[in-house]
């Protein structure tokens, strides 16, 4: 049997952590996994476990790229407050205010804040038919979600939107952008490549070899109750891009499910939320780190079977504790386990990777074991 092979960095302190991080893949819960940690803008932990494939003839290493699926909504969520900084837009304009064909069928009210907080109705493409080919032209999936009658009554209630919630704000954000760039240029170009940060929507060829393979669960997530919001969002044909080939999925730019990135450079841009900073370059005034705090959507979700708080974009800490034990703190999960945080009371950032999908929606205990002990040592 394979050796686990690790690479580690912690403080003494931290040991406690390390033993976690191992028992997730002594109890088998593990392939390949990251985790890593700031605090104040100084690396205090940094872990890297198991194999890149499942046949484990590559090692976990720092460079190693995993998909973290709905977590790069956090990462899309800061890319807009970027231009909100800027003031190329700002959370209480009207959507239909920089796009006009979006205000169809009651739309016209709903502010980018709302469509950050999974408000528009739309959690999923109704129109009959669409297939999951079609998602792969940025112009066609605009236009039916522009001109679509919402699911659900925009703006009065929250719904989560797994794969529209990327087109709703990209199209936004190009449109705000003054060379018209789509958003996984913008994060590119203004924020990662400064920072060296290996955080991609939008996967370039020469990137693919640094991807992780993805081992996804047996079961089916639990839903709960279905009704038409969770129906278009996760169970008609339609409603994910085709997967296949994998190298065209890498490459789209969905930013609601596709970001693929490490879990440093995750915890890095993360710190946007802290303090708004990456390392010692300030991307966002206090003001706009508040407002990426403030909650716009609260209560029980119409498509996940959880009652959540959203800010511009990030999930707040209560009433679920998925990132440790401050309210205030914000972060985002992604399908199989993967999430962010960031906690601006004790100036911690953090980011877990793993390639081994469990059938969770949100709050995976792996990760969760981690931050909480993380948290019992400080």
């Amino acid at each position: 049997m394979n050796e686990i092979p690790y690479q580690i960095f912690a403080e003494e302190k931290f040991l406690s952590v390390i033993d976690i991080f191992k028992s997730n893949f002594e109890s088998k819960q593990e392939h390949g996994a990251q985790f890593c940690a700031y605090k104040n803008g100084e690396l205090i932990l940094d872990l890297h476990g198991g194999w890149a494939d499942k046949k484990k003839s590559r090692v976990i290493n720092p460079s190693t790229l995993f998909s973290v699926f709905s977590s790069g909504k956090a990462v899309a969520s800061l890319v807009i407050a970027h231009l909100v900084e800027q003031n190329y837009l700002s959370y209480d304009q009207l959507v239909s205010s920089i796009w006009p064909e979006f205000a169809e069928h009651g739309k016209n009210n709903l502010t980018i804040a709302q469509l950050l907080s999974h408000q528009s109705g739309l959690s999923g493409i109704s129109c009959p038919n669409w297939t999951n080919e079609d998602w792969y032209s940025w112009e066609k999936t605009c236009n039916t979600l522009a001109n679509q009658k919402p699911i659900f009554l925009p703006g009065k209630l929250n719904g989560y939107h797994p794969i529209t919630f990327g087109f709703l704000i990209g199209e936004i954000a190009r449109r705000a952008d003054k060379d018209m760039r789509s958003l996984g240029k913008i994060l590119r170009e203004d924020i990662c490549d400064p920072n060296n940060l290996d955080i991609w929507i939008g996967l370039p060829k020469n990137k693919h070899n640094d991807c992780s393979e993805i081992i996804k669960p047996n079961k089916l997530a639990n839903l709960g109750e279905i009704n038409a919001a969770t129906e278009f969002a996760f169970l008609k044909n339609w409603s994910t891009p085709n997967p296949k080939p994998l190298d065209r999925w890498r490459e789209a730019e969905f930013a609601g499910n596709n970001c693929h990135a490490n879990a440093k450079s995750l915890a890095q841009i993360m710190q946007m939320a802290v303090n708004g900073n990456i390392n010692t370059k300030n991307y966002l005034s206090e003001e706009k780190v508040l407002s990426l705090r403030k909650s716009h959507s609260s209560g029980p979700d119409l498509v996940l079977p959880f009652i959540l708080d959203f800010g511009a974009g990030l999930m707040k800490n209560a009433p679920n504790y998925f990132y440790g034990p401050y309210p205030e703190t914000v972060g985002h999960s992604g399908w199989g386990g993967s999430c962010v945080f960031a906690d601006h009371i004790n100036g911690i950032s953090g980011a877990y990777v793993m390639n081994k999908q469990n059938n969770t929606l949100i709050g995976d205990l792996r990760p969760k074991r981690i931050i909480d002990e993380m948290y019992n040592c400080l």
